[in-house]
């Protein structure tokens, strides 16, 4: 079973590029972040005709979150996290699929740090830590994959002196990433990868592609009841360079199957 994680900066703008890299990896379940859509103008026909079903919680312009998966349709379980303030953003979206609860997030960029749209990160993470740790408690095979907004180590940042004060990677925000990991859930990119440099974001700006400046924003947290299926986990970086490409490059786990 192949879950793959991919910010997809636009999806009504990136559609023929979406279409491509899922007809290129075959993925089983995708989880999409930055829609910058509303509910109503998500391509489901779109989506539908390259084969995958899909539940999605738009947003007009910003954010957005969306699950596809491969020839059969995801079964919604949750959307937003308790305690969401009303009219909050779309950041968070849960389904089942195929025996597996797929969680797909995208945390807030928090910038600028300190300052108010920094807390309202720092609160989100309290509400998203205390759902995760209600899911490691029902003990089912938990999937947590999008776009966490965090950079958990200094080899996850291609400078990481030049990130110190930054909302994605001041003590904060590792902090709240290692709280999620000593719950027990599992990094599987690093798990399998322990010393690389894997990156899964380049900047539009300052040539951050093509001097391989980039951050590892986007993770696949997997809990204890599915972490021993682990089997390979990868960044499709060369979707960074097609034309027309998002900021982010799709990651991808596969699972043995049981």
């Amino acid at each position: 079973m192949r879950i793959a994680t991919f910010n997809v900066n636009g999806i009504n703008g990136r559609i023929d590029l979406l279409r491509r890299w899922l007809d290129e990896a075959q993925p089983d379940v995708v989880c999409l972040q930055e829609l910058k859509a509303p509910q109503e103008k998500f391509p489901q026909r779109a989506i539908e005709s390259a084969g995958y079903g899909a539940v999605w919680h738009g947003q007009k312009s910003w954010n957005g979150v969306a699950i596809l998966a491969r020839d059969v349709d995801p079964v919604e379980t949750r959307r937003g996290l308790s305690g969401d303030p009303a009219g909050s953003h779309s950041r968070y979206i849960e389904a089942a699929v195929q025996g597996v609860l797929i969680g797909c997030l995208y945390a807030p960029n928090g910038n600028p740090a300190p300052g108010p749209k920094f807390d309202d990160k720092l609160r989100w993470y309290e509400r998203f830590i205390a759902h995760a740790a209600d899911l490691l408690a029902s003990g089912a095979p938990v999937v947590l994959a999008g776009d966490y907004n965090i950079m958990p180590t200094d080899l996850d940042v291609y400078a990481p002196e030049r990130w110190r004060d930054d909302a994605l990677f001041r003590p904060e925000v590792r902090d709240a990433f290692s709280i999620l990991m000593r719950q027990g859930w599992k990094d599987a990119v690093r798990d399998l990868h322990p010393e690389e440099r894997i990156y899964t974001f380049w900047d539009y700006f300052r040539n951050a592609w093509g001097r391989n400046a980039g951050l590892r924003l986007d993770h696949l947290l997997l809990s204890p009841s599915i972490a021993n299926r682990l089997i390979k986990a990868q960044v499709d970086r060369h979707v960074r360079g097609w034309d027309h490409a998002s900021d982010h490059a799709p990651s991808w786990i596969e699972l043995a199957d049981m």
